[in-house]
């Protein structure tokens, strides 16, 4: 079948994509709160007729989609989580889609009922995974610790807990393609990765007192949350370029009454880098820095640390087959592939570390990524294109009995060689422990 063809079966769905990116637009949910969101894509799927796979305690479900013939398994996925963003110009509860994650949604709705298509399967092999992902955004960290010290999950990404509950078991392939903001009419991007993080959160705890009739007797863990935030800040130049690391750390609850010297203030931060390697690096740079507020102010400071994401490294392989696949929809002047290194985070670097991945950008947004003006400027083509390049990914992995999946899927080079190793690994970056120590005879640091 030519492209035109596949093409056409998502346009011919056009007006349901279109409504679908404006309901979650005005409906945003945070992470793990996207309730209704779920609800709504769930009913256009069933609608359609597909059976779904529900997580059930959170939100997210998935679907196969079965071409009758063995071959890989092709995972596509879509975002259904906002931006906690209440000054955003259309902020609704106290969220916004400030990220496009709306756009996401629409382009899988398209994806799902194009595939529903007399013909789309044809001479295709394997399968087809939809998945609809709770909580890319790593926020509300609190919140979603609270959600695991419930059991009711283990991670604080949505991909990330997917992939532990066995959700993406037996996929062979992964991609989703993020909105983007481009001013200079490309449509389709994509670079060689993105930075990984670390999740940290901290609380210096001192010792309460009058500030004006008796601050000596007082510890003022306000001002050991500024020495340490003072003290990351001069480790900025030690950090490699190359590694890419990034500490953008803020202050929370800090002190109840002018008049009281703070007995306690929070941090929150993520450390980001390249590879897993750099990250751990960095962070213990981080914590000394941290313990030094402390032992300057004889405070105590406590550090919660919880892996967020892997680094993101898109497979070579895979771009290959996006790339031919995004200039049949847009053009050869509209469709940019670099050595570009993004440094912001992802959970689908936790896939790429187990599968070949990728993660490439899609315009149609304006504005500022996260911020109060954002917005989709272009529905037709975050959405409509979107899922049709996306679609035409899926149909050139499968045909020929997979010939270009297995090529990817055999020339991928994985971080760690099972989900196994990647969960055993990112264990070891969970811990919860004071920094300092006193003892009669000073104090004892633990890095």
């Amino acid at each position: 079948m030519e492209k035109q063809a596949y093409l056409d079966m998502v346009s011919k769905h056009t007006e349901k994509i279109l409504e679908t990116e404006r309901y979650i637009w005005a409906h945003p949910e945070s992470g793990f709160k996207e309730w209704n969101t779920s609800a709504y894509m769930a009913k256009i799927f069933e609608d359609a007729g597909y059976t779904l796979n529900y997580a059930g305690d959170i939100p997210g479900f998935y679907t196969d989609i079965d071409t009758g013939k063995p071959g890989p398994k092709i995972l596509i996925l879509g975002e259904l989580d906002a931006l906690v963003a209440g000054t955003h110009k259309q902020a609704w509860n106290g969220c916004a889609h400030a990220c496009g994650h709306n756009a996401q949604c629409a382009g899988l709705v398209g994806i799902a009922l194009a595939l529903k298509e007399p013909g789309a399967l044809d001479g295709l092999c394997g399968s087809i995974r939809l998945m609809a992902v709770p909580a890319e955004e790593l926020i509300e960290i609190g919140y979603r610790d609270s959600l695991r010290r419930q059991g009711i999950i283990h991670y604080l990404g949505g991909k990330v807990e997917f992939m532990y509950r066995g959700y993406m078991d037996g996929c062979d392939i992964a991609f989703m393609f993020h909105t983007g903001i481009r001013n200079d009419g490309i449509v389709f991007a994509c670079g060689k990765g993105a930075n990984g993080c670390m999740a940290k959160d901290v609380v210096y705890k001192g010792k309460a007192s009058h500030a004006g009739g008796s601050p000596q007797k007082g510890i003022n863990a306000l001002y050991a949350a500024t020495l340490g935030l003072q003290a990351i800040n001069c480790l900025r130049e030690t950090f490699t370029d190359d590694d890419h690391i990034r500490v953008h750390p803020i202050m929370e609850a800090n002190g109840s009454a002018v008049n009281i010297i703070p007995a306690k203030a929070t941090v929150s931060t993520f450390v980001r880098g390249a590879t897993m390697d750099s990250i751990i690096a960095a962070n213990k740079k981080v914590n000394r820095a941290l313990a030094a507020g402390a032992l300057a102010m004889g405070a105590e400071v406590e550090i919660s640390d919880r892996p967020g994401y892997a680094p993101l490294i898109n497979a070579p392989a895979l771009q290959e087959v996006a790339k031919e696949c995004m200039i049949a929809v847009a053009g050869q002047d509209k469709v940019q592939f670099t050595d570009s290194w993004g440094s912001g985070s992802t959970d689908m670097g936790d896939l790429s570390a187990v599968m070949p991945a990728m993660h490439p950008h899609v315009a149609g947004a304006a504005g500022t990524s996260h911020g109060d003006d954002y917005e989709i400027a272009d529905p037709y083509m975050a959405c409509v294109m979107s899922a049709q390049a996306q679609l035409l990914m899926a149909v050139e992995l499968l045909k020929d009995n997979g010939a270009r999946a297995k090529h990817v899927i055999d020339t991928f080079q994985p971080v760690y060689p099972s989900k196994e190793a990647y969960f055993e690994a990112v264990n070891q970056l969970m811990t919860d422990r004071g920094l300092v120590t006193y003892t009669e005879n000073g104090a004892e640091v633990n890095f």
